[in-house]
């Protein structure tokens, strides 16, 4: 491609070779002009004189005296400082100025001659070899009786015409030559005066293509270029509004789509995205500002969402389907497509809303396994206390010892369910109280909360012959609610005293690191395999459902504790490993007290 030329640079040049052309022409002309001139002007002289010499010619012609002639015309034009020549109709020259006739050419082939034969006189400008120089010669017929009785040719040197030609011509070259200069200077000022204004207005166009919407630069110049400039002007102005309402829109939707939790992608008809949200580039684990152009095999790699986005850029109507994303944790998505059409209605691609629906479906699983937890806990002693009962209504126990034992069997079922119903209200009263209501706190030391809670258990500890240790400081205090984090407390050395061997140690500490105070209860019992420690706090959940129903424990303990800790704003972590112990921490935001 052509390289492109500024505007300046096409006009001046054009300019220059107008002026050049036109004063190359002028001198060409005016120089052929003055030559034509001067010669014309030579030609009617010669002509003059050869008729002055006509009549002196004409005596020695009839009868033919060529040697009168010959002296005569050497006489003549030594005075006249012409050449004289006289032909006869055969070509015979019979005198000559210059020369002697009897060693000269027959001059009937030369041009004036045989002009001046046929016409009324004859030219002609050649070089002459004899002369070894530049003449012009004029010939005209001299008439006797009607009929050509000679022609007499006169001519002279045309050197020194052409010497002054060619002086005229370089002085008029010269003279163009100035001219010419003046005329390019004049090109490029009105050529720059031109351009200037164009110039202006190009670096003002590409500053709006920058985006720098500025005030319209003082441009002056011709008619047609203010209006340009005008014109212009206002096209900006419409720009900038609609570039400011579309940067506003765009804004806007960038803003709706960042904020919202549900995942939107927008691709064309060639799968190729075209919008990503951050939460959907959250869901796929990608880049939302490297995705844009890229396919959405490359961004999404989930060939059930690839086979769900074909059907919905194919289909007609809006499609739903649930997307499972498989990672350490599997991700449950429930997405709707749509194709996605212009202004015009064409379809474009299509439109795909995610919604994150893993914490409904991981509720509605502990829902699921909840209700059958509770129906199997609840199911056990009721069938067991059923079972004794209708033994005892048939009479079949006649011994007084065996009732005795069957009816304790059953008291011991009929406690262990209202122990199960008891820690359901105790856990429905702290969701709801977290829930909808703040629990009530106030400033308390740790320190006599756990110490309540090790008197409560201690009639346990001392059964199994285990010590429980405590390590905290008297200056120790938060925001807490004592009696529920004494409950929590409870539970866990509750735990630690069951799950622990005869004569074994729990350990009770508290400390305050940085902004948290940690209250930590460790055993050195059988502890708790690596693969239960995540479902350790939910409800019902047992790491060894037989030994601990053994132990008589209702498995709402530990959910009990973790929503404890949650309502006094903490968390709750465990390590553990199988025959090293178990460490419970609970973690509290800090709270000094004044004065």
């Amino acid at each position: 491609m052509a390289k492109k030329r500024r505007l300046l640079w096409q006009i001046f040049p054009s300019y220059v070779a107008i002026t050049v052309i036109s004063l190359v022409a002028v001198t060409w002309y005016s120089s052929h002009s003055l030559r034509h001139l001067y010669l014309e002007q030579a030609a009617a002289d010669l002509k003059a004189r050869a008729y002055f010499f006509e009549s002196q010619i004409v005596e020695h012609l009839n009868p033919l005296d060529e040697k009168a002639v010959d002296i005569l015309c050497k006489k003549i034009g030594k005075r006249a400082a012409t050449r004289i020549t006289v032909i006869l109709p055969s070509g015979k020259v019979i005198g000559d100025s210059e020369e002697d006739p009897t060693t000269m050419d027959n001059h009937l082939d030369r041009p004036e001659i045989a002009e001046a034969l046929t016409q009324e006189s004859g030219t002609s400008t050649r070089y002459s070899r004899t002369l070894d120089q530049h003449m012009m010669y004029v010939g005209i017929p001299l008439k006797q009786d009607d009929r050509i009785a000679a022609v007499i040719r006169t001519s002279i040197p045309i050197n020194a015409i052409y010497d002054t030609i060619e002086n005229l011509q370089v002085k008029i070259a010269i003279g163009g030559l100035v001219i010419a200069v003046f005329a390019a200077i004049l090109s490029l000022l009105l050529s720059r005066k031109l351009s200037l204004p164009l110039e202006k207005i190009r670096r003002w166009a590409e500053s709006i293509a920058r985006g720098e919407f500025q005030v319209t630069p003082p441009i002056s110049g011709s008619e047609e270029i203010s209006v340009l400039a005008e014109s212009m002007n206002q096209m900006a102005l419409e720009l900038r509004d609609r570039i400011d309402t579309v940067m506003r829109q765009r804004n806007e939707m960038e803003a709706v789509l960042a904020s919202m939790v549900e995942g939107v992608i927008a691709a064309d008809t060639e799968e190729r995205l075209i919008s990503i949200n951050s939460a959907a580039a959250e869901m796929f684990g990608c880049d939302p500002s490297k995705a844009q152009g890229r396919s959405i095999q490359e961004v999404v790699r989930n060939t059930h969402f690839h086979r769900f986005f074909k059907d919905a850029l194919s289909g007609q109507e809006p499609i739903e389907t649930d997307i499972v994303l498989s990672s350490d944790r599997d991700r449950f998505l429930n997405a709707h497509g749509t194709a996605l059409r212009d202004s015009e209605g064409k379809q474009i691609g299509a439109l795909i809303v995610l919604n994150d629906v893993t914490r409904i479906q991981r509720l509605e699983n502990i829902r699921r396994e909840f209700v059958a937890n509770v129906s199997h806990e609840i199911k056990t002693p009721i069938t067991a206390i059923k079972g004794f009962v209708e033994t005892l209504r048939e009479g079949s126990v006649k011994n007084t010892e065996d009732t005795e034992r069957f009816l304790g069997i059953i008291e011991k079922h009929v406690d262990r369910l209202g122990a199960i119903i008891e820690d359901l209200l105790a856990l429905s009263r702290i969701e709801e109280k977290d829930g909808r209501e703040k629990i009530g706190l106030s400033e308390g030391k740790i320190r006599e909360v756990l110490e309540n809670a090790i008197r409560a258990c201690d009639y346990k500890a001392r059964a199994k012959k285990i010590g429980i240790a405590l390590s905290c400081a008297d200056d120790t205090v938060t925001k807490l609610n004592a009696p529920l984090f004494e409950q929590a407390m409870v539970n866990l050395l509750d735990n630690a005293i069951k799950y622990s061997d005869v004569e074994g140690k729990v350990e009770v500490k508290a400390t305050q690191e940085g902004n948290e105070i940690i209250v930590s209860v460790m055993d050195e019992g059988q502890g708790i395999d690596k693969k239960h420690l995540p479902r350790l706090f939910e409800r019902f959940y047992r790491v060894d459902r037989a030994r601990s129903r053994q132990l008589g424990g209702t498995g709402l303990g530990l959910a009990i504790v973790k929503h404890i800790v949650q309502a006094h704003g903490g968390h709750i972590l465990v390590e553990s490993a199988p025959k090293k112990g178990s460490t419970f921490e609970i973690h509290l935001p800090t709270m000094r007290v004044s004065g």
